[in-house]
């Protein structure tokens, strides 16, 4: 005997609260995909007893994440996907989930708790050794500048893994030539800070951008004459597809954020539908995009 889980869920009169915690795209684009993998999660379970709810912080302000939580709290949903933009945060309202019987799985960004259910992304430290092989093979000497961009580094394990995976890659290579510095820049002073790396550098061959930000990097080595700066970066933003072609930008690593929330929301919708097991960890293939695939991707 096989039971119809179709029939019995439609036969269940409960309605499960799914929430989603994550950035705000007017803050940052690079968000935008996400709501398209929720709307089509939505979309392809809309006739069952699922209420899917999302909530978006400010990527800037601690504050922000915390207090638009408060308000996700008060639906008192069964379960929530999240994006733990901030860890030490990040930490504490998951630990209240689980105080409260509330389900949390994420996204993105990965935290090691053995309380989260579920953790769907790519593999950050790997994508850092990715970026450095893809440098090594554009510049043989000189310096490279590893490029944080407006985050907190201390709270932010995305930029933290990618470093890592980064100098990980070169800790293996024996007589290079290269060397790595980190630089952690912030606006509004952004574009000077930057400019007086370039100028106080001038050995500085290459940089990676840990953030989907290497437009805003590449605004400013496009303005330099007399010499080609490499870059490799994350994501298919418009701004940072238009620096690709133009050859300002040499590699983007596409991290496929719309894929990442609707599997994760999937995860849940099935669990609760089909009592189907949620996958501890789904990790996503590591895209290299160049001028030459980029449309196939967008």
């Amino acid at each position: 005997y096989q039971p119809n889980l179709i029939a019995r869920n439609l036969k269940n009169t409960k309605i499960y609260q799914i929430s989603i915690l994550l950035p705000d795209p007017k803050n940052d684009p690079y968000w935008q995909p996400c709501i398209e993998g929720i709307a089509d999660a939505k979309t392809e379970f809309k006739a069952f007893n699922i209420h899917i709810e999302p909530y978006y912080f400010d990527p800037t302000s601690i504050q922000s994440f915390l207090e638009t939580n408060e308000i996700l709290l008060k639906n008192a949903p069964d379960a929530v996907l999240l994006v733990p933009f901030f860890y030490k945060e990040s930490i504490e309202v998951i630990e209240n989930y689980n105080s409260l019987g509330i389900i949390s799985c994420t996204f993105n960004n990965h935290l090691k708790s053995n309380i989260i259910k579920s953790f769907v992304g790519q593999d950050l430290f790997q994508s850092g050794k990715v970026a450095a092989r893809l440098l090594d093979l554009l510049i043989k000497k000189g310096l490279i500048a590893i490029i944080h961009i407006d985050e907190d580094y201390k709270n932010a394990i995305h930029m933290q893994e990618k470093e890592k995976g980064f100098r990980a890659y070169f800790d293996t290579i024996e007589n290079s030539e290269l060397k790595i510095l980190t630089f952690k820049l912030k606006h509004p002073n952004f574009e000077t800070m930057l400019t007086n790396v370039i100028e106080e550098n001038s050995d500085l061959a290459g940089i990676f951008v840990t953030t989907s930000k290497a437009f805003q990097v590449a605004d400013v080595t496009s303005q330099i004459k007399d010499k080609k700066i490499a870059i490799v970066g994350y994501d298919l933003l418009e701004t940072n597809i238009d620096y690709l072609n133009r050859k300002y930008i040499d590699f983007l690593i596409h991290q496929n954020p719309k894929r990442q929330a609707y599997l994760g929301l999937i995860s849940l919708i099935e669990y609760f539908i089909f009592d189907k097991d949620i996958q501890p960890e789904k990790l996503l293939p590591i895209y290299i995009i160049n001028t030459e695939n980029a449309k196939d991707y967008l």
